[in-house]
């Protein structure tokens, strides 16, 4: 690995990593769903393939699935239990925590593949493959919650065996249809966030326990977005990708454009921003004077954001008539990057004269990514593989087992309780 490819995985790792920290301050399937594209779109930028370009808005769409389906992951009382003082709760809690972001990779990171893989020799049936991966998720479910009772997170929702009988079904369906890069991507990636989950639980815990004055559980986040994001990117930049592309048609990207820059920053804001939840959140828990009014400026400072951000973006790729080229990337990158960072600044109370380092760190990140988008020279190994080395794989995931069993052990020997701990056995 050069020295310019290791720059570009960092970049995409940043960019998963600082998406993933602001959408720790929404949650839910639509805010993962808007940092994965935030990603994606970083990693479509870096790539220098003008055939990418061209398929920019269904990999984007795509990506956001991926990402945004595991966001019905219920994981607060496994972070707790990682947070335990005795060794098998913490070994359970970051054992699962990285069982739920390998879920995130394989589905994020293999939507992402599958849409750039698609081409037209082997176009990717996507209807067939939903429905399927549905299929999946509910037999999995139904075996292993209803009639097994296996659950992870009781009283909690289980719904990660929806994701994991989707994702066994997404794999199934790569394997089987030939599409070599996206299984290999789709494995890699979820080592990569399944470690990144762990990790950043470990470090919320050392930092907890050293009284470091930082929100430790945006550390967490931003860990899983770091590593998952620099799997994603190293799966990308060294797998065997096709010369051509399928097509795209002028309604895909219109209904692309509208479910990527319209519906999903449009749901982060009903669901979050809008008068109701943001007036009870600065009531609750933002420390922020005159909560009522604040909040009215806030939600209608969302409002009018996403709006002209929206029209800003379809302007500048409605004048495209040849296929879009790098500054159209780079463009629509820096304004959906900003405005979900310009919502985290609203949603803790900047309107109100309140914001958080952690935020301020965002921007300082986007600096950062930005002057790593210069760095020329193509990001793409000389030496791609075809498939996945499963022997290879299956030693970096015995090695990541092993490290989260010190890291568990490390862990209930900092500490005599923590704030949040739960016990599940």
């Amino acid at each position: 690995m050069n020295k310019n490819q290791a720059l570009h995985i960092l970049m995409v790792g940043m960019t998963l990593g600082t998406a993933w920290a602001v959408r720790g301050h929404f949650g839910h399937e639509q805010g993962a769903a808007w940092a994965g594209g935030i990603a994606t779109l970083g990693l479509i930028l870096v790539s220098r393939r003008k055939d990418w370009y061209s398929k920019m808005l269904p990999t984007v769409l795509a990506a956001s699935v991926g990402w945004g389906i595991t966001g019905m992951i219920s994981y607060g009382l496994v972070v707790g239990y990682g947070m335990s003082n005795n060794y098998p709760n913490a070994l359970y809690g970051l054992t699962m925590l990285f069982a739920i972001g390998t879920l995130f990779g394989v589905l994020g990171g293999g939507l992402t593949g599958l849409s750039l893989e698609s081409s037209k020799e082997r176009k990717v049936e996507w209807g067939v493959l939903f429905a399927q991966m549905g299929m999946g998720g509910l037999i999995v479910y139904g075996l292993l919650i209803q009639q097994l009772e296996w659950l992870m997170t009781p009283p909690r929702s289980e719904a990660w065996a929806i994701c994991l009988g989707a994702a066994l079904a997404f794999l199934w369906y790569t394997a089987r249809k030939g599409f070599p890069a996206t299984t290999r991507i789709s494995l890699i990636t979820g080592i990569g966030t399944g470690f990144g989950f762990a990790f950043g639980n470990f470090l919320q815990i050392v930092g907890m326990v050293a009284e470091i004055p930082f929100n430790m559980w945006n550390v967490m986040e931003y860990s899983i977005g770091f590593f998952g994001g620099i799997a994603l990117a190293y799966g990308i930049f060294t797998s065997v990708w096709p010369q051509t592309v399928s097509p795209v048609k002028a309604w895909e990207n219109r209904v692309a454009f509208v479910l990527v820059f319209l519906v999903i920053p449009f749901v982060v804001f009903q669901q979050s921003l809008s008068f109701d939840p943001v007036i009870e959140r600065f009531r609750t828990g933002a420390e922020v004077v005159q909560p009522e009014l604040t909040g009215k400026i806030s939600s209608i400072s969302s409002l009018i954001i996403l709006v002209i951000s929206a029209a800003l973006i379809g302007y500048r790729l409605k004048k495209v008539h040849t296929g879009f080229n790098v500054g159209d990337i780079r463009f629509v990158f820096i304004v959906y990057f900003s405005v979900y960072i310009l919502f985290g600044y609203i949603i803790n109370g900047v309107m109100g004269g309140k914001a958080a380092l952690n935020i301020h760190l965002y921007v300082v990140n986007l600096i950062v990514i930005l002057m790593l988008t210069r760095i020329q020279g193509s990001p793409f190994s000389s030496h791609p593989l075809l498939q996945v080395d499963s022997r290879k794989l299956f030693k970096v995931l015995v090695a990541v087992i092993l490290f989260i069993t010190v890291m568990s052990f490390i862990a209930v020997n900092l500490h005599e309780g923590l704030p949040g701990t739960q016990n599940r056995f």
